[in-house]
C-alpha cells in the first residue's frame, strides 16, 4: 500500500517536473520571439524615419533636381487672377522640382506637405512641401523683403485665424505680395487690398481644390 502511495507521489513529481519543464520551454520560445519581433520593429522604425526625414528634407541619393512634369501656362483673368491652364502633375517625388513659375501653383510634389492650418512662417519653405498644402485646398501667401513690414504683419494676422492657409518669405517671385492657390495665383498691392479677401473666400478649400478635407495638420513644420 504503502509502495503504491510513493510510486503514485513519485509519478504525479514526474509530472509536474515536464510541466514545469514544458512553461520554461515556452518561456524561452516566447522571449525569443518578443526580441524578435521587437529587433523587427526598431529596425522598420528606423527605416522608415529615414525615409521620413530623407522625404521631408527632399534629399534622395540622387541630389540632381527634378523637372516638373506640369504642362501648360499661365492665363490672365480680368480679376487680375491667372489661371494654369493645362495639366499639373500630382506626383510624389523625394527630389527637388524645377517649377515653370515662382512660387509654384501645383505640380509634382513631396509626399508630405506642409502644416496649413493658420500657419506663418518666417523662413522660406521647401517648395515641395507647401506644393502639397496648396493640393490640400489650402492658400499661400508669400512675400518678400520689399513688402511693407506693416502689411506683412496684417497679412500674417489673418492666415493665423484663417484655416487651410500659410505664410511664407519667397524672395524669388516677381512681386512684393502674391496669393496662390493651386492653379491660381494673383499678386496684391498690400493687406487691405480687397482682393485678398475675395481671394480667400473663393480659394480657401475652393472648387480648385484636388483633395477638398484633407488636412492641413500632421505635416511638417519649421
Amino acid at each position: 500500500m504503502g509502495s503504491a502511495k510513493k510510486s503514485s507521489n513519485t509519478a504525479r513529481q514526474a509530472r509536474i517536473a515536464e510541466m514545469r519543464r514544458a512553461e520554461e520551454a515556452r518561456e524561452r520560445r516566447n522571449r525569443i520571439l518578443t526580441i524578435a519581433v521587437s529587433a523587427v520593429v526598431v529596425a522598420g522604425l528606423v527605416a522608415g524615419g529615414v525615409v521620413l526625414v530623407r522625404s521631408q528634407s527632399g534629399d534622395s541619393d540622387d541630389a540632381a533636381a527634378s523637372d516638373d512634369k506640369s504642362t501648360g501656362k499661365f492665363v490672365a483673368g480680368e480679376d487680375g487672377v491667372r489661371t494654369w491652364e493645362g495639366n499639373l502633375s500630382r506626383n510624389h517625388v523625394t527630389k527637388k522640382v524645377t517649377y515653370p513659375v515662382e512660387p509654384p501653383v501645383g505640380g509634382d510634389h513631396n509626399q508630405v506637405w506642409m502644416n496649413c492650418d493658420g500657419d506663418v512662417y518666417t523662413k522660406p519653405l521647401n517648395k515641395e512641401n507647401a506644393v502639397h498644402s496648396l493640393e490640400h485646398g489650402a492658400v499661400w501667401v508669400t512675400y518678400t523683403s520689399k513688402a511693407p513690414k506693416a502689411d506683412v504683419g496684417k497679412l500674417a494676422a489673418k492666415v493665423k485665424k484663417t484655416p487651410y492657409s500659410l505664410m511664407s518669405p519667397v524672395e524669388g517671385q516677381k512681386d512684393p505680395i502674391m496669393l496662390t492657390a493651386w492653379g491660381h495665383q494673383r499678386t496684391v498691392t498690400g493687406a487691405d487690398d480687397p482682393n485678398v479677401d475675395t481671394f480667400f473666400e473663393k480659394f480657401v478649400q475652393g472648387e480648385q481644390t484636388p483633395e477638398p478635407g484633407a488636412a492641413c495638420t500632421n505635416g511638417l513644420s519649421q
